[in-house]
């Protein structure tokens, strides 16, 4: 999907919003005025601050739209992920506001005036809130959109908290027991609770959060397509909002190989993601596989990283042979939880190779992050 359809789905997901909580909104103010309700009151407002939320979504996904500049050559994709930020604030402030006014409500209790139309108003809302919700759900993850699945969740725990004003509207009325500041107070925890795992969700992409495992799968799939890459690693994903990724991978290829038609080869790998919104650069690793000295040197360290912990490996492996000893150097990816573990790795290696043989080996190792590999 190109950016110009996702922008205008995401702005028409907007406008349709907009109308629709700009209808509720007055609905439920009017009826929250007439029957003193502070629950409906203050779903009135949160439908109002909604519409804003809507109004924002559709500025985010047209800012998105812009192209790359001498300022941002990465382009403006990653406004979508400030407006989705925005938008999960105003969620927890809905929810604050909601337990500073139901609190408030419990030390000065006020009846709850019912009427039919009351009813009436609350049940199309639950309604149409329930629709906006599949709607905005089912368009997220159609194109992919942070912003619109945050929407999605702010459209669901409408429904909820609606819901809950119905409730206790019609339990204060049918057994006079005064429960709309305390359902009112539970709904805004409930609200603040999701507003908070909104913001966490959202502000990951905008501090780097853990790479698209989506975009790694779609590299990855395509490596048996190439024979002759040996190993990869370093892969790195960095990315700039929804269909604006930049990422590397390093790539092992014999040294053997004719480096014209490796060169040609990583040319038409890197072009085969564009079409995904990927922009991939390779970086070429020779490497040796004809010295059987380096294939055992390497088979014993792989044997003594496993002994350590399963998930260890190395790359990048070559040696060279100095005055009296042999250097090997050496790229082991290494997980955080066993970070405190590189005396012991070292030590480890430096066994295992002088044991299998008179030559004096010299491990060089670099530790690298193992999300990258």
């Amino acid at each position: 999907m190109n950016g110009q359809s996702r922008s205008d789905i995401g702005k028409k997901t907007g406008f349709i919003g907009i109308v629709a909580n700009i209808i509720l909104a007055c609905c439920k103010l009017i009826v929250g005025i007439l029957s003193s309700s502070m629950s409906i009151i203050a779903d009135a407002l949160n439908n109002f601050t909604d519409c804003l939320s809507s109004v924002i979504t559709m500025i985010g996904f047209r800012l998105a739209q812009k192209p790359a500049d001498e300022d941002h050559p990465f382009g403006h994709a990653r406004f979508e992920y400030i407006s989705s930020l925005i938008v999960s604030v105003a969620v927890m402030f809905v929810g604050f506001e909601l337990a500073k006014s139901s609190i408030e409500k419990i030390f000065n209790p006020e009846a709850i005036s019912f009427s039919v139309i009351t009813v009436v108003v609350l049940v199309m809302s639950i309604a149409v809130k329930l629709g906006l919700y599949v709607y905005n759900m089912r368009v997220a993850k159609k194109i992919d959109s942070a912003s619109l699945k945050a929407t999605a969740i702010d459209c669901r725990n409408d429904v909820i908290m609606t819901s809950v004003v119905l409730i206790s509207t019609l339990v204060e009325h049918f057994t006079s027991l005064a429960i709309d500041a305390y359902t009112g107070a539970a709904v805004s925890i409930f609200i603040l609770f999701s507003g908070v795992m909104l913001v966490k969700e959202t502000a990951s992409p905008i501090l780097g959060g853990k790479n698209d495992e989506s975009i790694k799968e779609i590299i990855l799939s395509k490596l048996s397509e190439y024979p002759f890459i040996e190993g990869y690693h370093d892969l790195m994903i960095h990315d700039y909002g929804p269909g604006a990724s930049f990422c590397s991978i390093h790539f092992e290829v014999d040294k053997n190989r004719d480096p014209l038609y490796v060169h040609e080869m990583i040319d038409k790998f890197e072009r085969e993601f564009t079409q995904y919104g990927i922009q991939l650069t390779v970086h070429y690793d020779p490497v040796v596989t004809d010295s059987p000295e380096l294939t055992r040197i390497k088979s014993e360290i792989l044997e003594a990283l496993a002994a350590i912990d399963e998930r260890l490996s190395a790359h990048d492996m070559r040696s060279i042979p100095c005055d009296g000893f042999t250097r090997v150097f050496m790229d082991i990816p290494l997980p955080l939880d066993i970070a405190n573990k590189r005396d012991e790795i070292y030590t480890k290696v430096n066994e295992r190779l002088n044991s299998i043989g008179e030559t004096v080996y010299e491990p060089i190792i670099t530790f690298d992050s193992y999300s990258f590999n």
